[in-house]
């Protein structure tokens, strides 16, 4: 078994919320409420989840883009909340981050070769103009464009060669963790594919470690070789992606599984499994689990009492009632 890079040990976040009034209550939204997992070198490990269960405030957190309420994460031991400014400048040079939109995350001003020398300069500033010209070059190649993109602007560009710009401006620092943050949700399908195929390719050459945040299980089912589920804020499965896929074992992963389409004509007829209820305010402090309000199997003690998480092997799940 391959050691964990990444750890993080009952990590919360949570955001307040202004008031209406100057006496009402303090309330908070919880955004990352006690998620503890590790993530494996050389592995892909998927997040996915409901918009605004939490996933992308997780990989913010990782990454120390968000300072954290409570717990840790730990990058090859090192607490990323509690190290010096100078440990931490160094340790971000091997952890970066492809973002979802690709236009939004490239700054429009800038040519496309200030865009990729930027974290030469950053993270290496002893570097001489050859050196960083030829390094460009070489991140060109990486992700598949010619050098003739180096004087063009971001808005030249299709979705998906914007995409492989951001790939190449992760990449220049030589990482060897990234987080992919719905990195794909934003492109054409045949687009997806590519960049996905691309994604895999780099990581066999450089041994990388990808975190992949998305909401579309597909992409997950296609690329990633572990999964964790949340539901607003917590993780509520977690395991191999076959394992997860063949048999999910909490009932809200099974009502994801059953939304993905199928190509298959003949599959096109299966019944959907439908999802009722209201999903509970993240500003709400919810007694029991999360998902009773929308669970069909929920009993009283699904209202009473948050369930632990139950580790069998490389499965994980938190539910009083696992499914079989």
């Amino acid at each position: 078994m391959t050691a964990p890079l990444i750890e993080t040990r009952h990590l919360k976040k949570y955001f307040p919320v202004k008031s209406g009034s100057m006496f009402g209550k303090k309330r908070v939204v919880r955004a990352v409420d006690d998620v503890t997992l590790t993530i494996r070198e050389r592995e892909t490990f998927a997040l996915v989840g409901e918009s605004g269960c939490g996933k992308t405030t997780f990989g913010r957190l990782i990454l120390r883009l968000e300072g954290k309420t409570a717990g840790n994460v730990y990058y090859r031991g090192n607490d990323l909340h509690n190290v010096d400014a100078e440990t931490l400048r160094n340790l971000r040079k091997r952890i970066q981050i492809i973002f979802q939109d690709p236009f939004a995350s490239l700054n429009p001003r800038m040519r496309i070769r200030s865009i990729l020398a930027e974290p030469l300069q950053t993270h290496n500033g002893r570097a001489t103009s050859r050196e960083m010209d030829e390094r460009i070059r070489q991140l060109l190649t990486f992700v598949g464009l010619p050098e003739q993109v180096l004087r063009r602007y971001p808005h030249q560009f299709s979705g998906g060669q914007r995409q492989r710009i951001g790939i190449a401006r992760a990449l220049a620092s030589h990482p060897e963790f990234i987080v992919c943050d719905e990195a794909v949700s934003a492109l054409d399908v045949s687009i997806q594919a590519q960049i996905l195929n691309l994604l895999e390719d780099l990581q066999e050459k450089f041994k990388l470690t990808y975190l992949f945040i998305t909401h579309d299980l597909s992409v997950v089912n296609h690329i990633a070789d572990r999964v964790c589920v949340m539901f607003l804020g917590k993780a509520v499965e977690l395991g191999p992606t076959a394992d997860l896929f063949r048999q999910p074992r909490h009932p809200y992963t099974r009502f994801l599984i059953s939304a993905v389409p199928i190509p298959d004509p003949e599959m096109r007829n299966r019944q959907k499994m439908i999802l009722t209820g209201d999903i509970p305010s993240p500003m709400q402090r919810i007694d029991g689990c999360r998902f009773h309000t929308r669970c069909p199997y929920a009993r009283p003690v699904c209202r009473r009492e948050d369930p632990a998480v139950v580790t069998d092997g490389e499965r994980a799940v938190a539910c009083h009632f696992p499914l079989d």
